[in-house]
């Protein structure tokens, strides 16, 4: 419903008009072209994040939105799933939840008499894990196996989840009663962490304009099958990474350990999924081969939530009367992207 401000410009896809139908074999370009199209229907102004949300399902990541309250972090969600017609299910993450309203729980039928697995909501294509930060440690720890391992395992027996598989989790990032901070694992198996801001001027009248009258008819979804997705989330690991872009990913995540104003850089888990990225960017782009660019542009979204800032160093910040952290995890990763050479 609303937009990351400043908004950024699409990337460098055709124009799609409504209803739309997309080939058996979209392309990389012709899908994100059909999704952004859709999804803006809806959600105005969020070409950038819809982008995001592909990438990280292309590359079997997953994505934390992060955001005030009323920005439509969960119309979003919805609206991307139901695009590419997949299963969506959502988690509305509260104190008093159980593992087992996640992953689900044995039951006795009383029928049968027998003991059967009832699965959980975690079961679907696109899971959104609403709030996550309003569910202690042990429930937040259910989904530590789902994200890594795409299963969980419920009385012993471990249950495949379906393919592709996405979690989409949100949380606010003022309001600090009642929550229970992330802990570092669960936040390391999140590709990106979105920083979603306020709507411009422009996007914020398109939005009173479509959503302050009569609802809109709905339009038929892109119907994108599990196996496209999963056949281009194939094409993206066949994309090509030169030796030296390699290189390039790996001494930016060893400057992130090495830099004293960084408290923890980031982990090899942190670079398996940064290429996986890069490469998932380079299909939407429609190239054979990734960029340094697609590495740069996607460098903040993957190391923002990884890397823990020195207490010194923000202490010092905050004195200055700079009370936000984004600004200065941008400043330390740009800089430690400037002293690095850039393959060409």
């Amino acid at each position: 419903m609303t937009a990351e401000a400043p908004p950024s410009a699409p990337g460098p896809t055709a124009p799609t008009s409504p209803g739309t139908t997309l080939s058996k074999a979209p392309s990389g370009p012709e899908l994100l072209a059909a999704l952004e199209e859709y999804v803006g229907r809806e959600v105005i102004g969020y070409h950038t994040t819809v982008r995001q949300l592909l990438v990280a399902l292309l590359a079997e990541g997953h994505v934390l939105l992060e955001g005030v309250p009323g920005i439509a972090k969960t119309m979003l969600a919805h609206r991307f799933a139901s695009a590419l017609s997949l299963s969506f299910k959502r988690i509305q993450f509260a104190p008093d939840m159980l593992p087992s309203d996640i992953a689900g729980t044995v039951i006795l039928n009383p029928t049968t008499s027998a003991f059967e697995y009832r699965r959980g909501p975690v079961f679907a294509n696109v899971v959104l894990a609403d709030e996550i930060n309003r569910a202690p440690p042990k429930v937040q720890s259910a989904l530590l196996e789902a994200m890594q391992e795409k299963q969980v395992t419920v009385d012993g027996v471990t249950y495949p989840l379906p393919r592709p598989f996405l979690v989409i989790a949100t949380q606010n990032p003022i309001e600090q009663e009642g929550t229970y901070p992330l802990p570092e694992a669960q936040i390391d198996r999140f590709l990106f962490r979105l920083l979603l801001g306020y709507p411009s001027r422009a996007d914020e009248l398109r939005l009173l304009e479509r959503h302050g009258g009569e609802p809109a008819i709905e339009g038929a979804s892109l119907a994108v099958s599990a196996e496209t997705l999963l056949r281009l989330h194939g094409d993206a690991l066949r994309i090509t990474l030169s030796p030296e872009l390699l290189t390039y990913v790996v001494t930016l995540l060893r400057s992130t350990r090495e830099d004293p104003r960084i408290l923890m850089g980031g982990s090899p888990r942190a670079g398996v999924q940064f290429v996986r990225a890069a490469k998932a960017a380079a299909l939407l782009a429609g190239r054979s081969y990734v960029t340094p660019e697609d590495i740069k542009s996607a460098a903040f979204d993957v190391l923002n939530h990884r890397i823990l800032l020195h207490p010194d160093v923000v202490a010092q910040r905050f004195v200055t009367g700079r009370n936000a952290l984004e600004p200065l995890l941008r400043e330390v990763l740009k800089d430690r992207m400037d002293k690095i050479e850039v393959p060409r």
